[in-house]
């Protein structure tokens, strides 16, 4: 199970997001904190794995309260989930160590999306080092795992694997121009039906747009981009 601290000021908010956290499997909230003092009092006393963690806390910011975390040896990964959107505070955030951010508002799907991309990241680093990958075979997989699991959207259908919406993502995102079902598994190495198959998954979930290339026999080309989520 992964252990989950909730800080927030909001004592209705920390209930929501630690109702969220217990939908989610191989999840469980061991404490909830509405201060900066109480969230390092919590670490103190109790183990915990990840902190769900507002940057506006009435006695310090959030972002302040991750320095003094590691100051004092706390090693808790840290997803922010707050209002604050500015760049500013974005890019403090990375740069104290925040493992993601999440905007409040957001949907229980939007949560479970980095819940469960955590949780492939821990996945990834109990599982590196026995595949005989190179050094940076493994420094690649370990920075993607977070992004491969994060759909940013709902649960993957059953048949459907986050690694491969990554693939696809990455291809699609990086041709400089729509890619047709057959180019796209060409280049990821998947089947036809299965890059077709992904594609209309991807389609209707609003990820990728579809456009259509008539060619002389009259008979249009499904061509394919990646959406950039904002």
């Amino acid at each position: 199970m992964i252990d989950v601290l909730v800080v927030d000021d909001d004592f209705h908010v920390a209930e929501i997001n630690a109702a969220y956290v217990a939908q989610v499997p191989g999840y469980r909230v061991t404490a909830r904190a509405h201060t900066a003092a109480q969230a390092l009092a919590t670490l103190e006393r109790t183990p915990v794995d990840l902190v769900l963690l507002d940057h506006y806390l009435p006695d310090e910011t959030g972002l302040t309260l991750v320095r003094r975390m590691r100051q004092l040896g706390h090693h808790a990964d840290v997803i922010m989930v707050t209002a604050a959107c500015d760049v500013a505070t974005v890019q403090a955030a990375m740069r104290h160590g925040a493992l993601q951010y999440l905007v409040k508002p957001f949907s229980f799907a939007g949560l479970r999306a980095k819940l469960d991309g955590y949780a492939e990241l821990r996945r990834t680093l109990e599982g590196v080092g026995g595949r005989g990958e190179t050094g940076q075979e493994r420094v690649d997989r370990i920075f993607g795992a977070f992004a491969a699991a994060d759909t940013s959207g709902p649960a993957l259908p059953k048949g459907h694997s986050a690694p491969t919406v990554d693939l696809i993502r990455r291809v699609l995102d990086q041709a400089d121009q729509p890619l047709s079902a057959h180019e796209v598994a060409e280049r990821t190495g998947i089947s036809r039906s299965t890059a077709q198959r992904y594609l209309k998954y991807l389609e209707h979930a609003g990820r990728i747009s579809l456009t259509l290339k008539y060619g002389d026999t009259g008979r249009p080309e499904h061509r394919y981009t990646w959406v950039a989520v904002n």
